[in-house]
């Protein structure tokens, strides 16, 4: 379904033109790093170029009040930030994307553990398996300087669990709660935790369950239901004053998961994430911060179509993830120099498959292997140097890797012998990244700039996927093992301007990809699908080109009242001029908060324009342009010395009717939506 711009609506040409001065004039949502200089040396401090998306729970929510709904999901948090964009195939687990880049290009990890998602359809991005319950922040890096947490295109994003981290505060607990109107989605969740200065135990507990939304003007969208049920636990000891051991789980867990704007919906999708950390303040000789960690995770995800009518052939979709890894860090602080090293690796191991149910009985069963048993073993090192000048700094990074992967699945590596008969059983490659980020101070201005270099290698799917299809470009995908690794150059600048009252800032990024992986159709293969257009092989592009700009900005009206706010414009092509797929238009979003003492309030807005670099080959089409209005109003006080925090607010004010670019195959978002949030915070 399309999204039609309808005149006279609330979203009509005369609003959307003041909507669209009102962003111009009031840019940037969210919380990013800036450079902070050491009075003493008066050089710039050591820091990463990020930007941190700040979840709290409620306790700390009372002390930070800018959340506009603090209940949400944590999709609807990445969305908040300057630089993630998501990919929405329903009302659950939209799939995050940084730079115009999505996650085979994207490093995404939880405190820094590499999980894998089970999904060939990617239905189950790693960010699905975590709630804002039990998350402190999202840090989100972009480019080559999210190497850290492994080998990337686009960037980084790390979800960071929240732990009490040896606070002296004894016993504590929250109990929370949160309704939507149009959705009838339900939220009851609750932490109990306990801190001293020798132990800490973090425990929460949350659970979601919503019904089929309602689109603005009162479509209703079918099958964008959702249950979800949400377990972790944080603890630590400290086993002496410089040496501590921790350990975090979670399970999570998501039954009846519709996706409306694909074939398929998800009956079961379950994780088991678990780790066990030292840290010790000093290590050997000058080094300090030491950190190992061990850690392991598990996931399964099941499609099915049992739900929807009149399928021409039912299936059944499972697909299992499994990884196990470490990485070992320490830190060096010499002269001008602060050095991180770190030691990492993983073993994945990646199996789907799909079981095809005629309808006719009398008709056999057909089975194939999707992910063939796939195998990867990634060992690898990386190194940061930040060099400490008068006023400015200079960050060196680099990773080496080495990947090997191993298809372990006989008949799997059969079927896919059947394109490439010379396919071997085992491949290894070579990855490798460096960077040089160069930031200044000047008397008011800060600059940021830098040049690097990195790649990838082929996800799971793109080297060794078997007949997937994909419902945006109705086509059947067929990996290719012998790709070539992706590489990518990468040049971006900040520039900040802080004054008494504005902040401005103004950043880009630009990134020349060579041997770029997408599908390409084959028109001598036939289909597996029913109903499908065309057979699709993974290939290497000669280049392809992605630059992102974004123009931000905070104004001090006055100490209680704030306004920011953003505008971005994002391009894509490849050597051929050709439009890529899902690049985002010019983009804006602004928000007008106020806060005094326990009462916080806030208006937002958020918006596109049209969509007229989109190309038909990728299933695209053009979108039309929107703006869509927020309210929320917040109040806290106390109960014997308890903390109580109320949150309710509107999304969708004028319930506009629209889609975006990133909806896959044009699906509505949620229409005119109440909802209020309560905790109660136990001291």
């Amino acid at each position: 379904m399309k999204t039609e711009f309808r005149p006279g609506s609330p979203g009509g040409t005369g609003l959307k033109k003041m909507t669209l001065v009102f962003a111009l004039l009031a840019l940037s949502q969210g919380h990013g790093q800036e450079l902070k200089v050491d009075p003493i040396t008066d050089s710039i401090l050591p820091i990463s170029l990020e930007e941190i998306i700040l979840i709290s729970s409620y306790k700390r929510m009372l002390e930070h009040k800018s959340q506009h709904k603090p209940l949400s999901t944590l999709d609807a948090y990445l969305e908040s930030s300057k630089k993630v964009k998501t990919i929405k195939r329903g009302a659950y687990a939209w799939e995050p994307v940084l730079n115009d880049m999505t996650t085979e290009r994207l490093a995404v990890t939880i405190d820094g553990m590499r999980i894998f998602g089970a999904c060939t359809d990617r239905m189950d991005p790693i960010t699905s398996y975590v709630d804002v319950s039990n998350l402190s922040a999202v840090h989100v890096v972009s480019g080559q300087q999210g190497t850290e947490h492994g080998a990337t295109i686009g960037g980084a994003i790390d979800l960071r669990l929240e732990k009490s981290n040896f606070r002296p505060e004894g016993w504590s607990g929250i109990v929370e709660t949160g309704g939507e109107t149009n959705n009838e989605a339900q939220i009851l969740g609750g932490e109990l935790n306990y801190s001293d200065e020798r132990f800490y135990a973090d425990t929460d507990i949350i659970y979601r369950k919503a019904e089929n939304y309602v689109a603005g003007g009162g479509e209703e969208i079918a099958f964008s239901q959702f249950e979800k049920y949400n377990l972790s636990v944080n603890a630590g000891y400290k086993v002496s004053d410089d040496q501590k051991l921790l350990a975090s789980f979670i399970f999570d867990e998501a039954r009846d998961v519709g996706y409306p704007a694909l074939p398929m919906d998800v009956s079961l999708a379950r994780a088991f994430i678990g780790s066990l950390s030292w840290v010790q303040d000093d290590f050997i000789g000058d080094f300090e911060t030491w950190e190992t960690k061990l850690y392991a995770n598990s996931i399964t995800h099941i499609m099915d179509d049992s739900q929807r009518p009149d399928v021409a052939i039912r299936m059944d979709m499972p697909g299992w993830s499994d990884t196990y890894g470490f990485y070992s860090q320490a830190r060096l602080k010499w002269d001008k120099h602060s050095f991180l090293v770190k030691m990492d690796g993983f073993y994945n191991r990646s199996l789907a498959e799909m079981t095809m149910f005629p309808n006719n009985p009398n008709q056999p069963e057909m089975f194939m292997l999707t992910w063939p048993d796939v195998r990867t073993l990634n060992a690898g090192f990386f190194a940061e140097d930040v060099i400490e000048l008068k006023k400015s700094s200079l960050e060196l990074t680099t990773r080496v890797a080495v990947q090997n992967f191993n298809v372990a699945d006989e008949f799997g590596l059969n079927s896919l012998r059947i394109f490439y008969p010379e396919v071997t059983q085992y491949q290894t490659r070579l990855l490798k990244s460096v960077s040089a980020h160069y930031r200044k101070k000047f008397k008011q201005l800060s600059f940021n700039g830098g040049l690097s270099y990195g790649d990838r290698a082929p996800s799971v799917s793109e080297g060794f996927g078997f007949y997937l299809f994909n419902s945006f470009d109705n086509h059947d995908y067929i990996g290719d093992p012998d790709l070539k690794n992706e590489k990518a150059i990468e040049a971006n600048a900040k520039i900040s301007l802080p004054l008494k009252k504005l902040q401005l800032g103004l950043e880009g990024n630009y990134f020349h990809t060579m041997d770029f992986i997408i599908g390409e159709v084959n028109p001598d293969l036939g289909v597996m699908t029913i109903g499908a257009d065309g057979v699709k092989i993974y290939t290497n592009l000669d280049h392809a080109k992605l630059y992102n700009i974004a123009l931000d900005a905070e104004y001090k009206i006055t100490p209680e009242l704030s306004c920011t706010g953003l505008v971005s414009y994002h391009r894509g092509t490849d050597q051929d001029s050709r439009n890529l797929p899902f690049i985002s238009p010019l983009a804006y979003n602004a928000m007008l908060q106020y806060t005094q003492g326990d009462f916080s309030g806030s208006l937002t807005m958020r918006g596109a324009a049209d969509q007229v670099n989109f190309n038909p080959e990728f299933g695209e089409d053009r979108t039309g342009a929107y703006t869509v209005f927020s309210l929320s109003l917040g109040k806290a006080f106390s109960i014997n010395d308890d903390n109580v925090h109320v949150k309710a607010g509107v999304e969708n004010i004028f319930d506009e009717f629209y889609s975006t670019y990133s909806d896959w195959n044009n699906i509505p978002r949620m229409g005119r939506n109440f909802y209020m949030t309560v905790s109660y915070a136990i001291n």
